[in-house]
């Protein structure tokens, strides 16, 4: 029951089911404090899809790291998925010191931590007995917001200097408010600062959603909220989306956090959107239903249409 949901409450999605959460998870890396994650999952479930969940690099303390996005790890793992959420190596709270070698961003490091989660899943469910063995190899995902989109963005393929970053374990993938090109898209300050903002979204192979808000204006680039969308736009698959939400900024009414800075405007009918939206995309990118996110788009389209609009199967890029 939440008084304050509307038109979302019109799009479809399963009823929520008691979640265990798992925290911290320690995962031993070599030169440096262990890796801390949190693990929320259904309770009863079996061969539970899994959701590799990047955190941003946002103004807070907390909602960087393990400990953020509980309205998006929260509503997933009620509805069936396993959702694994790192501190990365850029965390305030939790990260390495702001002297060690990559600092402050980490940007290869938050990779690295996303790999080894996959190849240390068996460690995993051993720390989290209650799921032991209920974790579905096959079926993975990885979604990242703002630098975590970043992050994900190179698991999925996109390259940085020819570098290729994927791994084809991460079946499909989301990006959240991610950054778009770089280079010559950025000021010239911002092209200097983040050299590494400079991907070839092209090369991306996993099937993707893109998330936007139409009123996140980006201090990077003179483009605006449009700049988000590049890796929709630049990407060759045609199996992509793009998910546009009215009214709503970095923040995309509130997926970082209840009442949180990184939210700035909270919209709680966007956000319930956003949540049933992305629950829908990926039951059908995972196998999970392949009707969800046509139903769900359908009932947006007729019923929600004000909260945002989706644009997908585009043709590929010649």
């Amino acid at each position: 029951m939440n008084n304050l949901i509307d038109l979302a409450r019109r799009l479809p999605a399963p009823e929520a089911a008691l979640t265990v959460a798992y925290t911290p998870i320690r995962l031993a890396m070599a030169g440096r404090q262990p890796l801390e994650l949190r693990l929320t999952a259904h309770a009863s479930g079996n061969r539970l899809p899994i959701v590799l969940l990047s955190h941003g690099f946002g103004p807070s303390n907390y909602i960087p790291s393990k400990d953020g996005y509980a309205p998006l790890a929260q509503f997933w793992a009620e509805r069936g998925f396993a959702v694994i959420q790192p501190t990365h190596a850029s965390s305030r709270v939790g990260g390495l010191p702001a002297d060690a070698d990559g600092a402050p961003f980490f940007w290869r490091e938050r990779v690295a931590e996303l790999q080894l989660i996959l190849d240390r899943l068996d460690d995993v469910e051993q720390q989290a007995a209650g799921i032991a063995g209920k974790l579905d190899r096959e079926r993975i995902a990885a979604v990242g917001h703002s630098f975590g989109g970043h992050t994900v963005s190179l698991l999925l393929g996109a390259k940085l200097q020819g570098e290729d970053f994927s791994d084809p374990r991460i079946s499909a993938g989301m990006l959240l408010a991610a950054p778009g090109r770089g280079g010559n898209d950025l000021t010239e300050e911002n092209a200097a600062r983040f050299p590494f903002f400079d991907l070839d979204f092209s090369t991306i192979a996993a099937r993707t959603l893109v998330v936007c808000g139409d009123a996140d204006n980006p201090h990077f680039t003179p483009r605006g909220p449009e700049w988000h969308a590049d890796a929709f736009h630049d990407a060759r698959r045609t199996d992509g989306d793009l998910l546009t939400l009215h009214g709503v900024g970095h923040g995309l009414g509130g997926i970082a956090g209840l009442d949180a800075k990184e939210t700035e405007t909270e919209a709680p009918d966007v956000l319930e959107a956003l949540k049933r939206l992305t629950l829908a995309w990926l039951r059908t990118a995972l196998g999970v239903d392949p009707d969800a996110w046509t139903q769900s788009r359908a009932a947006l389209e007729q019923s929600a249409p004000s909260l945002g609009h989706v644009i997908s199967q585009k043709p590929a890029t010649q």
